[in-house]
């Protein structure tokens, strides 16, 4: 049924919304994986017994890319190609952004710092604490994202056409 509250193309935004979740999030957790992976294969190389404890950047990368998959799998069970309103559309395609896009700033935070911590961690033990402490709150800045796509997404529910 196509009306003015629903148009043919709403389920665009929705799907949008989809794909910006899963593609920003996921490039995000690539940038931090691969800076923090730099760093750690040149660690490696100098002190081999601290490579275990240099993998927390990219185990944070990746928890970067499930904040995307959930709201990506979440938008995704809401769309529907028939009676789909377009204002739901709008907040799909905004609740995808909001854990998109965090995703990607809070994957770059990662990175940026995983690469410089575990490069200073082959010379001084007690950086190991503080590039923890750095990575929480640049990991939040992702969690921030998924909460509000999940606040959003749940708005969603009451419009009908």
């Amino acid at each position: 049924m196509s009306s003015e509250m629903c148009p043919p193309f709403a389920p665009f935004f929705g799907f949008a919304g989809v794909a910006s979740a899963m593609i920003f999030s996921t490039v995000g957790a690539a940038f931090g994986t691969s800076k923090s992976g730099i760093a750690i294969a040149g660690l490696g190389s100098f002190r081999p017994e601290l490579i275990m404890k240099s993998l927390v950047p990219v185990v944070m990368s990746g928890i970067i890319a499930v904040y995307g998959l959930v709201v990506s799998v979440l938008i995704a069970g809401g769309l529907s190609p028939n009676d789909y309103p377009l204002s739901s559309g709008f907040i799909h395609l905004g609740a995808g952004l909001s854990c998109g896009l965090t995703g990607l700033a809070a994957g770059y935070a990662i990175g940026l710092v995983g690469d410089a911590c575990v490069r200073a961690y082959v010379y001084e033990n007690r950086v190991f604490v503080s590039m923890v402490l750095i990575l929480i709150f640049a990991e939040v800045l992702g969690l921030y994202g998924l909460i509000v796509a999940l606040l959003m997404n749940t708005r969603v529910t009451g419009v009908t056409c």
